[in-house]
């Protein structure tokens, strides 16, 4: 019997799979996603220092980013994910005993530079529930589930703390994600939803009446009551706390079907928006591409979304369905967060709009998300081929 000849692969062979392995789909989402957001920064800040020149190089690094991730097979993320979480929630308690503060408000940690340690968590509390549920998968139990509540509200809860209300319903929007992909029963998340309807209803109908000055609300601080005030009467102080939701209002309706047109959108360049290249950079879009181009932002945001539930329904493992869907859906909460705070239906919370709204930290972390999921598209390829 003769031996048999194996030739070695060519260089072109071996790096082929890692340059042209990646989801098309997702790609061309992504892709959209990021000229949306170097149109928009180009116009609004385009009076506002390095800011298109600086929302570039973010979106390389985060792209870059994106590219390393997504050759780490979800195997070996999997064993990132209690490390990551537990440096996370270490850094946390940190930035609580040591952390600098700024605005009342103590988010950041010295540690040769500064860093803001909440934004790691919004990928290693998902990463960490979705490992858990994989150790536990056909095996559940109360006790588990339990834990499963513990590690997410130990984040959260030191985020609530710092306080960064934005960051802590983006940590949490996350965990519960996984938690729910997990198999958590209807009967427990239905009279949750009814609870929250029913409370939202009351706080409408109520409105005039607990925000009257002197009234303190419980578990909320003093600028968060007024934030809930604000969305259910922005005209009752128009020049003050009632000024962003109302110049926002007013640019996304300017903006009329097709828009002012680029560069020509007048609350933005007069400087009426305020935070035009972060929180709220969707009213600068809106009024200067009018309704049209916000239902061709929307349908970008909504491509993403769908390709990413399909990568998580086909992912090969537990752990790989659990943290691409969690990945997916936090990319709504984001979109549909900000565009509703914008349009005066959420309250302001300082949560920014994917590759649109200027912010390294925030774009760095969008990145390596994407890469999570990149990576777990590709293995389902090559598990079927």
């Amino acid at each position: 019997m003769s031996g048999a000849i194996f030739e070695q692969p060519t260089l072109w062979q071996r790096w082929k799979p890692v340059l042209f392995g990646f989801d098309a789909t997702l790609s061309v989402a992504i892709g959209l996603l990021a000229a949306f957001g170097l149109l928009t920064m180009y116009s609004a800040g385009f009076d506002h220092g390095t800011r298109f020149v600086d929302h570039g190089r973010n979106m390389l690094i985060a792209l870059g980013l994106l590219f390393l991730v997504s050759q780490i097979p979800p195997h070996r993320l999997m064993t990132l994910a209690v490390p990551v979480y537990a440096v996370g929630v270490a850094l946390l308690i940190a930035t609580a005993m040591f952390g600098i503060s700024k605005k009342g408000a103590t988010r950041w940690l010295n540690v040769g530079m500064v860093i803001q340690p909440s934004e790691l968590l919004k990928l290693a509390t998902p990463l960490m529930l979705a490992w858990w549920f994989q150790k536990c998968e056909g095996r559940m139990s109360a006790a588990a589930w339990a834990v499963a509540v513990g590690l997410l509200l130990v984040p959260v809860g030191l985020v609530v703390k710092q306080p960064d209300l934005g960051t802590a319903i983006l940590i949490f929007s996350a965990g519960v994600y996984v938690i729910f992909f997990a198999g958590l029963s209807w009967r427990l998340i239905v009279p949750v939803l009814l609870l929250a309807g029913v409370g939202i209803t009351a706080l409408v109908v109520s409105g005039p009446t607990i925000c009257q000055p002197g009234i303190d609300w419980p578990l909320l601080k003093e600028y968060q009551q007024h934030r809930v005030c604000t969305l259910l009467d922005p005209g009752k102080d128009p020049l003050g706390k009632g000024f962003h939701i109302i110049q926002g209002m007013i640019a996304i309706g300017s903006g009329g079907l097709t828009g002012k047109g680029f560069m020509q959108g007048t609350q933005t360049h007069l400087e009426f928006i305020p935070e035009r290249t972060t929180d709220f950079i969707f009213a600068a879009f809106a009024e200067e591409f009018g309704l049209a181009g916000t239902i061709g932002l929307v349908v970008a945001f909504t491509f993403l979304i769908f390709r990413g539930l399909m990568i998580a329904a086909e992912a090969p493992t537990l752990f790989s369905r659990l943290l691409a869907g969690a990945i997916t859906l936090s990319f709504f909460t984001y979109a549909f967060v900000n565009m509703g705070m914008v349009s005066g239906i959420l309250p302001v919370v300082g949560v920014p709009l994917p590759f649109i709204s200027y912010g390294g930290t925030a774009m760095v972390t969008l990145g390596v998300a994407l890469g999570m999921l990149m990576s777990i598209a590709k293995s389902r390829r090559l598990m079927q081929s």
